[in-house]
């Protein structure tokens, strides 16, 4: 029988936009936020080497993903997502006719690329919170998937479950809803399609993001 989609609403976390906080940038607009990010100095990656990476995708949309780390594609290109991990993130969305260029916004947790890979630390992703916290607060999505242990843990706190539990579910953050996934790059060490593999729930996972999106009604037909 089909799976049934996961609960829609497992329980009211923190909230990551509200409230102030002097450390926090404030800008008017996404394109000016990246522009500031494009001159960034004296964050805590600068000394690994990596350029900024900013976001992609439509400015105004309802739906945001949001990653960990830059990788070194986007390191040598300055937008998010466009390795394998990317191209991977493309194709899941693609799979229920959402493109993430001109349906989502795409941005990672942290601005830069950790050196060799590594993951970012609590001290990292504290020091640019207050950036990711502005560029939510001024998309206003919908809806936010956030793709990894790091990027859920900064939405929905460090004392929640680990990802393999709550893939799937629906959180709602500050009134939006957000749904934790597996990060693309996780999927592509584990390439087996088999029922209850990573592979299958990333599957059902991104059928109900698009549930969400029609029963929201976020994206117009197309002509």
């Amino acid at each position: 029988p089909p799976r049934a989609p996961p609960p829609r609403w497992v329980r009211r976390s923190r909230a990551l936009v509200s409230g102030s906080d002097a450390r926090s940038p404030s800008f008017s607009s996404l394109d000016e936020l990246a522009h500031h990010l494009r001159s960034l100095t004296g964050d805590p990656l600068e000394s690994d080497g990596g350029r900024v990476v900013t976001f992609r995708g439509d400015t105004k949309a309802r739906v945001m993903i949001i990653g960990e780390a830059p990788g070194a594609e986007e390191d040598k290109l300055g937008v998010p997502f466009v390795g394998r991990a990317g191209k991977l993130l493309d194709e899941i969305f693609a799979s229920v006719t959402l493109s993430t260029n001109r349906h989502c916004y795409v941005t990672n947790v942290v601005k830069r690329r950790p050196l060799n890979n590594r993951d970012p630390t609590a001290r990292e992703i504290e020091w640019y919170r207050g950036y990711l916290r502005e560029e939510i607060r001024l998309l206003d999505p919908a809806i936010v998937v956030c793709t990894g242990r790091h990027s859920m843990r900064t939405l929905l706190g460090k004392d929640c479950e680990g990802i393999t539990k709550i893939r799937g579910r629906w959180f709602d953050v500050d009134g939006r809803a957000v749904m934790p996934m597996f990060h693309p790059s996780y999927l592509l060490r584990n390439p087996q399609r088999t029922p209850g593999s990573p592979k299958a729930l990333t599957w059902d996972d991104i059928r109900e993001v698009k549930r969400k999106v029609d029963e929201l009604s976020l994206i117009e037909p197309e002509a």
